[in-house]
């Protein structure tokens, strides 16, 4: 096939795919981009011209920073609880489950069949003053006057229970493609359980490391229902105080402004992500 007509077909097949992200993500993008360089109209719940940065001005006020490295702390303490508890269960999903490899992966994927919204509402009445947490740890002397929503532990133990599925399918594959002989032949070599851990595992399923990071720190910067959810003011970040721009602040432009910010900081994220991955190529 020659190279015109192979670009045709690949451009015939690509088109359907490429039509879909213009219309459904890159439009609603720009749309939110022009927002942010709007002027509010506080009549009603849009933006109007002239265009300024006034929004952006707002965005890096001071005050906004300990809101943004809550957001921060959220989502790196997050994806480190994920990474702890989700290798495990990768590993024994792929060295010791067995016949029932399949029962537990389909285990794994449960929670993906019920709205995460439900999910989230069930954590609030399990942690809520008369839920089951509370009265249990109650009887050993551990409860506490109102439950334990409206904290921070509520807030990173609901996020980590919605990412966790993601830290652990990406960690799954990794595990599953590692050559298992190498922990045999370190062992071989005299090496120890850390030394074997952290010489051969770790580099092997590196890969797998890296992906389920970046499914679950990305989703958890952003997310917005959990802190409200299961947190309060106190608690608050900078996905939902996005969200209170778009709903009861009535201010589009630094709701957008923010949306923006956030989205610069991932995509900055990733590339250092990916030019580190290169440099360990």
């Amino acid at each position: 096939m020659s190279g015109p007509r192979r670009w045709l077909v690949a451009s015939g097949l690509l088109a359907p795919t490429g039509l879909w992200l213009g219309v459904f993500l890159l439009a609603p993008l720009a749309l939110v981009v022009q927002f942010s360089f709007a002027t509010r109209d506080t009549g009603v719940a849009r933006a109007v011209l002239p265009w300024t940065v006034d929004a952006y001005v707002t965005a890096l006020n001071p005050a906004f920073l300990p809101i943004f490295g809550r957001t921060l702390a959220y989502a790196s303490v997050t994806t480190v609880l994920c990474l702890v508890l989700g290798f495990p269960v990768a590993w024994f999903l792929t060295r010791h489950a067995g016949r029932w490899r399949n029962v537990l992966l389909v285990a794994v994927l449960v929670p993906f069949w019920s709205s995460y919204l439900a999910r989230i509402y069930a954590w609030k009445a399990l942690l809520d003053g008369d839920g089951v947490v509370n009265r249990l740890l109650s009887e050993v002397g551990l409860g506490r006057d109102g439950g334990f929503l409206l904290t921070h532990g509520a807030v990173v133990l609901g996020l980590t229970y919605g990412f966790l599925p993601f830290m652990v399918l990406p960690l799954y594959v990794a595990c599953e493609r590692f050559d298992f002989r190498l922990v045999e032949a370190s062992y071989d070599l005299g090496r120890g359980p850390v030394s074997t851990f952290l010489r051969v595992v770790v580099p092997g399923v590196l890969p797998g490391v890296s992906a389920g990071v970046l499914l679950v720190a990305v989703p958890a910067t952003g997310d917005f229902v959990t802190p409200r959810l299961l947190g309060g003011v106190e608690q608050s970040t900078f996905g939902s105080v996005i969200d209170d721009q778009f709903r009861g602040g009535n201010n589009w432009p630094l709701g957008s402004a923010m949306a923006v910010l956030l989205l610069l900081l991932v995509v900055v994220a990733l590339l250092l992500r990916s030019r580190r991955a290169e440099d360990v190529l």
